[in-house]
């Protein structure tokens, strides 16, 4: 996969990435991005800094979603980011955007995209 660049001032969500406990920077996607909608392995540049990060790309069919937007769990960061600006590169698709039975469900498969991203980004260190 070519590296795809999105860059935007995060914005207000929903809430519910932290509520799930994986908090996510927010960006509006440009109506003519052609990828597929998915989760990603990703990094994110802010204020010069480089972070790795999981990203979902898509209208979050599962808590009735309809937007598309990128929704950015950044590792290792703590902290406001609301009106900041960030540079998110989608590195890896690591699958297919889906709708989950319950949000139990959801933040499982969250928990296991987490953790075979952090494998990889291991890997290529």
């Amino acid at each position: 996969m070519a590296e795809t660049v999105i860059e935007g001032v995060v914005e207000s969500g929903r809430q519910l990435g932290r509520e799930l406990g994986f908090p996510t920077a927010n960006l509006t996607v440009p109506a003519d991005l052609q990828l597929a909608d998915g989760v990603y392995r990703s990094r994110v540049e802010l204020d010069g800094r480089w972070y790795d990060a999981m990203s979902n790309l898509g209208c979050n069919p599962s808590v009735g979603g309809s937007e598309r937007r990128l929704e950015t769990h950044i590792f290792d960061f703590t902290g406001q980011l609301y009106g900041c600006r960030l540079r998110v590169e989608l590195l890896e698709k690591i699958r297919d955007e889906r709708t989950f039975s319950s949000l139990e469900e959801l933040r499982e498969q969250i928990a296991t995209d987490r953790a075979a991203i952090l494998q990889r980004v291991a890997g290529k260190r």
